[in-house]
């Protein structure tokens, strides 16, 4: 007989089942740790996987008392909301902190003074966004480079790729190797030995002291033909420089273009006729600058009397009527079409069409959703110029861009006239960040096929929730960035449920890792636990023993003891693992299979 899932105890409560949820429940099975699902409509396709899992669900609101009760609040070790409304995150973690104070409560919420409020109450909140936008960024920029604070001191951890082969240990001494992504395959091998051989080309992660990486280059790994990105901006080929006032040129209208040459025609020819024809009665004739005077004096309307043509040649005062009529005609058809086109201008730019011109080196961020707009901010922090497209004119998040003063068009990425407008020929990277699955992967393959021959040197990094879906277009379609949000943000959730201590969680090739600290407690599943032990894909890259220094790569004989405190990096899979061996062990359930709980 199956146990309702209001008696048990131990377990997670996750609502909401959406992309970072299902993410979250994956994790919480693969450790074992009893999850129990909420969502009034949940997704038959993400169902269809919790019943793989055999998770149960509950298709009822949890904004209701006896919601939270049919999913064993009572005896729930945690909650996680992961709703994509902000308004029904905050309803839920409300009424669990008024059902049960004392309830670890972990949500997701976008919105930053509703977080606040909720973390002054004792609500741990999330934002996925913030979590994940620094892979994306540095996936576009291509640093290769960053920094990891474990504890009082810094790390830095240094993507590079060996120009010759050899071992780990020859190359890099005494760095620890994190990873090595084959050249031949582009499949990571997490945490190889010192003794791994690598061949050149091959890309090698390693970790070590700011003092320990020294020179090593991370520039180094990139081929011949891709640009050198210093910083956040990218050196420019001679051959493809073009001015600013080029670019402006290149944007007036055609129709200002021809008025504005009629008028120029028509000041040369009367120029022509007056330093020909106009003679004063005491034999002074005009000098150029007087023509050109007398011309723009006439065509402006002004006459200030300066010249006149009672006396002159009847051949030359019909010119003077026809130079005013032509020429006020023109002016105002000149003025008339830049008047127009300086409020046209205005209005695109307020609806976030404006032709990108002048704008080289920028990074294309595709969807304008939290995600993208946490991107923007981390590329400009980055110094990097950026245009954003969304095809959505009701997007609230465009305003709070423009404000920003980031350029902005609504339109369809997909089209290529889309991406020529914002000058994909001369950017240095695109994401492409949409919570539409198959509408990213239509835009990135829009994007390959405009880059033609740039295609393995532009970084194009590829928005993508499902996995395999991910693993597929990696392998088929040659896209070397493709990235995960719920996969980067769920450990953090995990970890909060848990009251595990994540520290960050970054991609190394195709593979999401976890950077975590772990406190040794006294008769825990670590205490006495051999370096060697662990999975053979954790690195422990610093131990801090209770009362005394801390030792940068301990050995593989080193053991836990109690007190001891850890910094590692692996595989979230096994890290987690690993960091619920010494938590406490929650109630497990003790009766047969699960089912839907209506």
């Amino acid at each position: 007989m199956t146990q309702a899932t209001s008696e048990w105890s131990g377990h997670v409560i996750v609502c909401g089942l959406h992309d970072e949820g299902l993410r979250v429940v994956e994790q919480l099975h693969a450790v074992g740790v009893p999850v129990v699902v909420v969502d009034p409509v949940p997704d038959h396709r993400l169902v269809e996987a919790l019943r793989v899992l055999q998770v149960p669900y509950v298709a009822a609101d949890a904004r209701e008392p006896a919601t939270l009760a049919t999913a064993g609040l009572a005896g729930a070790l945690a909650l996680v909301c992961a709703e994509s409304d902000d308004l029904q995150t905050l309803a839920t973690a409300l009424l669990a902190r008024e059902l049960r104070p004392e309830l670890r409560v972990v949500v997701q919420l976008r919105n930053a003074a509703v977080g606040r409020a909720l973390a002054d109450v004792g609500v741990a909140v999330l934002d996925v966004a913030r979590l994940t936008a620094p892979s994306v960024v540095e996936a576009c920029l291509r640093s290769g480079a960053w920094t990891l604070r474990l504890g009082a001191e810094s790390f830095r951890v240094v993507e590079t790729t060996c120009l010759r082969p050899g071992r780990l240990r020859d190359l890099y001494g005494d760095l620890a190797p994190i990873a090595v992504v084959p050249a031949a395959t582009g499949r990571a091998a997490v945490a190889p030995g010192r003794d791994t051989e690598v061949e050149a080309g091959d890309t090698v992660v390693v970790v070590g002291t700011p003092d320990e990486i020294g020179d090593i280059d991370p520039g180094a790994r990139r081929t011949a033909t891709a640009p050198a990105f210093v910083g956040a901006r990218a050196p420019r080929p001679p051959r493809a420089q073009r001015s600013l006032l080029r670019d402006l040129v290149a944007d007036i209208d055609r129709r200002i273009k021809l008025a504005l040459l009629a008028l120029l025609g028509l000041i040369a020819a009367s120029m022509t006729m007056l330093l020909v024809g106009y003679e004063e009665p005491s034999g002074r004739r005009m000098t150029p600058l007087d023509a050109l005077y007398f011309t723009v004096e006439t065509i402006g309307t002004v006459g200030y009397g300066d010249f006149y043509f009672r006396d002159q040649h009847p051949w030359l005062r019909l010119w003077a009527i026809c130079l005013m009529v032509v020429g006020a005609t023109l002016a105002t058809v000149f003025f008339a079409l830049l008047t127009n086109a300086l409020i046209g201008r205005r209005i695109e730019e307020t609806l976030g069409r404006r032709r990108i011109t002048g704008l080289d080196g920028h990074v294309i961020v595709v969807g304008v959703g939290s995600i993208g707009v946490a991107v923007v901010d981390g590329l400009r922090a980055a110094g990097t110029e950026v245009v954003a497209v969304d095809g959505d004119e009701g997007n609230r998040f465009l305003g709070q861009l423009r404000e920003k003063q980031v350029p902005v068009v609504t339109a369809d990425a997909t089209l290529p006239e889309t991406l020529a407008s914002l000058r994909l020929d001369r950017a240095r990277a695109v994401a492409v960040m949409t919570s539409d699955d198959l509408a990213n992967l239509e835009a990135g393959l829009a994007v390959r096929d405009l880059l033609g021959e740039r295609w393995p040197t532009v970084p194009v990094v590829l928005r993508l929730f499902d996995q395999r879906l991910a693993d597929t277009v990696a392998t088929s379609f040659d896209f070397r960035f493709v990235r995960s949000p719920a996969a980067l943000a769920a450990p953090w959730f995990v970890g909060a449920a848990l009251g595990l201590d994540v520290i960050d969680t970054f991609y190394v090739g195709d593979r999401p890792m976890l950077v975590a600290r772990l406190d040794v407690r006294p008769g825990s599943g670590l205490d006495g636990l051999a370096m060697r032990d662990l999975a053979a894909r954790i690195l422990v890259v610093s131990l801090v023993r209770e009362g005394g220094p801390a030792e940068h790569k301990p050995r593989r004989d080193t053991r836990f003891a109690a007190g001891d405190t850890a910094f590692l990096v692996g595989p979230y899979e096994e890290l987690l693992h690993l960091l619920r061996t010494d938590a406490p062990s929650p109630a497990r359930r003790t009766t047969g299979d699960v089912q839907e709980t209506l």
